[in-house]
């Protein structure tokens, strides 16, 4: 069962030492430090030796640290990993994934070297072929997450932006099952609009309820809400406590299942409420 927090997941750029700076105290879970998207072509390998230096000097305390490096296939994709396994990165966070081979791959090249032993694989959907092929890719070696690559993924699709993300539900879930199949995170994509609170906090509540780990986020105006959101609430910790102890309670009794607040508690429920307190225990060790 995953209790790590990936409420927040913030995209910092590797070229900036002031945003790698700063990045130190933000109240991110987690946070991409990316090569790819955020790095201008020319900047490239002043960035990657830049964020290999600043990995191997600096803290980030118990925040994940991921590296989106450019694609594989792209000209700066294998020398990106061979500036950074200096590092040793906790996970490389592979972009444009369409199929597992291209999972397969990285995790190759993880292999051979002895500095990436312990690396993960996280994994860019961000294409509908990556889409369709979500649970073989969720299935790969070394994988430990997936992030939606919402912009992208429009882009290709040819669909519009609407607040309810209806032409786009499908694709989420469908990665979004396959990760939770797997037993790894998945992560929302970005909300393009930093400065718009209210869209945001819709668009989180969207991805929790869907079953998201949490959101990925471009400013870090946007962590606050993120961490609110994918948060259980005191209520929420209050009830599931409850059901524990109606359960065990019911269980004592020879019976197999409780009523709290009207409702039957069941053994399903219990996972579920076991789930809400670890997330929160986490959550509070992370804070501390």
């Amino acid at each position: 069962m995953q209790t790590r927090p990936f409420r927040s997941v913030l995209y910092i750029p590797g070229s900036k030492a002031r945003a790698l700076e700063k990045a130190m105290g933000l109240p991110a879970d987690a946070i991409i430090f990316d090569l790819e998207d955020a790095v201008a072509p020319d900047e490239k390998g002043k960035a990657r030796v830049l964020l290999a230096e600043t990995l191997q000097g600096r803290d980030y305390g118990a925040r994940a640290k991921l590296v989106r490096i450019n694609a594989l296939s792209s000209e700066w994709g294998a020398e990106d990993l061979d500036v950074i396994a200096s590092a040793r990165p906790e996970a490389i966070l592979l972009p444009k994934v369409d199929t597992a081979a291209h999972v397969e791959d990285l995790a190759r090249r993880l292999d051979a070297r002895p500095e990436t032993a312990e690396t993960q694989i996280w994994a860019m959907m961000e294409s509908p072929m990556g889409v369709l092929n979500a649970l073989s890719i969720a299935q790969a070696p070394r994988m430990a997450g997936v992030v939606m690559g919402t912009n992208d993924l429009a882009k290709d699709m040819g669909c519009r932006f609407r607040p309810d993300r209806l032409p786009l539900l499908s694709a989420l879930q469908l990665p979004l099952m396959a990760a939770k199949s797997a037993g790894i995170v998945a992560v929302d994509g970005v909300y393009n609009a930093f400065k718009d609170a209210d869209g945001l906090r819709a668009e989180c509540e969207q991805g929790r309820d869907m079953g998201f780990d949490g959101k990925t986020l471009i400013h870090p105006a946007q962590l606050d809400i993120a961490n609110e959101v994918f948060a259980p609430t005191e209520a929420e910790v209050t009830t599931a406590r409850r059901q524990i102890a109606a359960f065990e309670e019911a269980k004592a009794r020879g019976e197999g299942v409780a009523v709290v607040d009207g409702k039957i508690v069941e053994n399903l429920h219990i996972v579920t409420a076991q789930q809400t307190l670890a997330r929160a225990e986490a959550i509070a060790e992370m804070t501390e």
